[in-house]
């Protein structure tokens, strides 16, 4: 028997050994991936493209090309319900990165590891709420009638609940809700960024005289970077679909708040009350380009999805 065929006889079995269960592994694979491909299938793409179907087309299901959008656009209620969203927008990504951050610094380099996790449950428990029962809690803080800080909201003129939500204050208050619910969890996630960076990498910024903050600003928080990030585009995402917090609170103050505050309300509206489908749906992609345009900025000025160089 030549070198050749003993090395063929000595490595058949182990590749036959071998091969199935990297085919295994991979049917297994695509057996997990496919329960997603499914559900991502039924109610993300195929929803999307119905409505840019709706879109571009008339109740009659006529192609229409962009009258819908122009149409919505000149609605007078279109501009003043992405005005409201774009300040919402502003205030809370500026309050979330900025809070969300801080706090995770300081809990991982100035409390001890025992204690810190108990601020991170406490800070998660409000994201454990379901979205009406946070607002309902919220409700009964609004109400100077019945809230514990009352004497907050009198101090600063308002005497009533109808005057707590009036116009000019609901950008702050929905902002105040959406990150008293949603940056519990943001804060657990940024803590996880940070406990991955090295300890070598700390210790040697001690050791070249760089203090806490100095190492935060300089280490820390360029290499959480992508985090931060990804955080804020799904914050943004999550914001451009504001509609639950408005409406309960236009029936909570008779009227008071418009029924069209975000363009949500203005696609559910239109949906809903005038029967125009077609218009909501130019609505919702409206939103969908804003977001993706949005996205498409943050990863292409980030590097979000570029592979570290070994």
């Amino acid at each position: 028997m030549t070198l050749l065929e003993t090395e063929r006889v000595a490595v058949s079995p182990l590749r036959r050994g071998i091969t199935p269960r990297r085919r295994g592994r991979g049917l297994a694979g695509y057996f997990f991936v496919a329960g997603y491909a499914l559900l991502l299938l039924a109610f993300g793409v195929f929803p999307t493209g119905y409505s840019f179907y709706l879109a571009l087309t008339n109740n009659q299901g006529q192609f229409t090309g962009f009258n819908q959008f122009m149409k919505v656009a000149q609605d007078y209620r279109f501009i003043p319900a992405f005005t409201h969203m774009l300040i919402y927008l502003v205030m809370w990504l500026v309050t979330l990165v900025v809070l969300v951050v801080l706090v995770a610094v300081v809990l991982r380099s100035r409390v001890r590891p025992g204690t810190s996790a108990l601020f991170r449950f406490l800070y998660y428990i409000p994201g454990a709420l379901a979205g009406v029962a946070s607002i309902l809690v919220w409700l009964f803080m609004l109400d100077p009638d019945v809230s514990p800080v009352s004497w907050m909201l009198k101090s600063m003129g308002m005497q009533t609940f109808a005057a707590v939500l009036a116009p000019g204050n609901l950008p702050l208050i929905l902002m105040l809700m959406a990150f008293w619910t949603g940056a519990g969890g943001w804060m657990v996630v940024m803590y996880g960024a940070l406990n991955n960076i090295p300890d070598e990498v700390l210790e040697a910024a001690r050791m070249d005289g760089a203090g806490p903050w100095r190492t935060a600003w300089h280490i820390q928080i360029p290499m959480i970077r992508q985090w931060i990030v990804y955080m804020t585009i799904m914050a943004f995402a999550t914001g451009t679909q504001l509609f639950v917090e408005p409406q309960l609170l236009q029936t909570a103050s008779l009227g008071r708040v418009s029924p069209t505050w975000s363009p949500n309300q203005l696609a559910y509206v239109f949906a809903f009350q005038q029967g125009d489908f077609n218009g909501a749906a130019a609505i919702s992609v409206f939103l969908l380009a804003l977001g993706l345009v949005a996205a498409g900025l943050l990863v292409a000025r980030s590097n979000l999805f570029k592979l570290d160089e070994k």
